[in-house]
């Protein structure tokens, strides 16, 4: 079974609280910064809210045993490094399905933001019996939903898939008087979902991108999110990096899930939205710094985004504070 206490120690997770229904722990080391929140839940299962404001996330090394693991994406994006040595993402409103091992494996969340559910299930010998006994009254077997999913040992990803969603949808608006006891039910409720679907009707499509794109794909987004007064073409950066113009577009649509310039235009504008309110540089200046030349075309692109022109915006939200 998991040794969570052991395993969020060694990947330097803070124990902050703990109570008989469940444990809050923080991490505490390097760039990353998150927190989860873990619930035991029937003998070899536990379940987790995840709640991360940092690109790095956390490495990944159990115990030596038999694990599969759920993952369900709210918000943001995860980063998941596959045994292959390649990366999948997720976006909101999908879901992972992997087996765990005691190999070392990262996940990573590109856009710094990321809020999501993982659900840990053991089936070692010692806890299968006792688990598959008590879900056996509904007719459910874990190994049967591994072999269903995972039969060939490569993560299996759901995209969008309506009821699974309803009921993760509900995992996160669960009142605390009744959380767990509401937890249990919820799981079996997902477990007899996903056993009866049938995956010939599902839309099986998932892209993996090799390491080597990967890392040139977050060294051309650290580039031109470090020069946002300098414009690269496609063409300049597909140059530099290596990489055909097809592969550029495809791995960085990938990896941050929109276009290379939809990003950049996003992360320009809240740049220049922090810039508004935390420093009294005249919208000119700012304009500038973000790589506009035009005031007029960058108060139209900020109007568009925010809703309101930039010096409205910084009013506004100055007499808030």
């Amino acid at each position: 079974m998991f040794d969570f206490d052991k395993i969020f120690k060694e990947q330097k997770f803070q124990l902050l609280c703990k109570d008989d229904l469940c444990s809050v722990y923080q991490i505490n080391g390097g760039n990353a910064d998150g927190t989860v929140i873990y619930y035991p839940l029937y003998p070899g299962i536990s379940l987790m809210y995840n709640s991360f404001h940092s690109e790095e996330g956390t490495g990944r090394k159990i115990e030596p045993g038999h694990y599969i693991s759920i993952h369900h994406c709210s918000e943001g994006r995860m980063e998941s490094e596959t045994a292959s040595n390649e990366y999948l993402y997720l976006e909101p409103g999908d879901v992972l399905i992997e087996k765990l091992d005691s190999e070392y494996s990262t996940c990573s969340f590109p856009l710094s933001h990321f809020h999501g559910i993982t659900i840990n299930i053991s089936l070692s010998e010692n806890v299968e019996g006792r688990l598959n006994e008590l879900l056996g009254y509904f007719n459910i077997n874990t190994m049967e939903i591994e072999k269903l999913f995972l039969s060939d040992n490569t993560p299996f990803v759901l995209h969008e898939e309506a009821m699974i969603n309803h009921i993760f949808g509900e995992l996160y608006m669960l009142p605390d008087k009744v959380k767990k006891e509401y937890l249990q039910i919820k799981i079996i409720e997902l477990f007899i979902l996903l056993k009866s679907i049938d995956l010939t009707q599902v839309n099986k499509t998932q892209q993996y991108f090799y390491k080597s794109q990967v890392e040139k794909i977050k060294e051309i987004k650290s580039l031109i999110t470090d020069n946002l007064d300098k414009h690269y073409t496609m063409t300049e950066l597909a140059k530099m990096y290596d990489l055909s113009l097809s592969a550029l577009k495809k791995c960085f649509k990938g990896v941050y899930g929109e276009a290379i310039y939809s990003y950049l235009s996003s992360y320009k504008m809240n740049v220049a939205a922090s810039l508004l309110l935390k420093t009294d540089e005249s919208v000119t200046a700012i304009a500038g710094k973000v790589g506009y030349t035009n005031v007029s075309k960058f108060s139209e692109v900020f109007k568009k985004n925010y809703g309101k022109s930039p010096m409205e915006y910084r009013k506004i939200n100055i007499q808030t504070e």
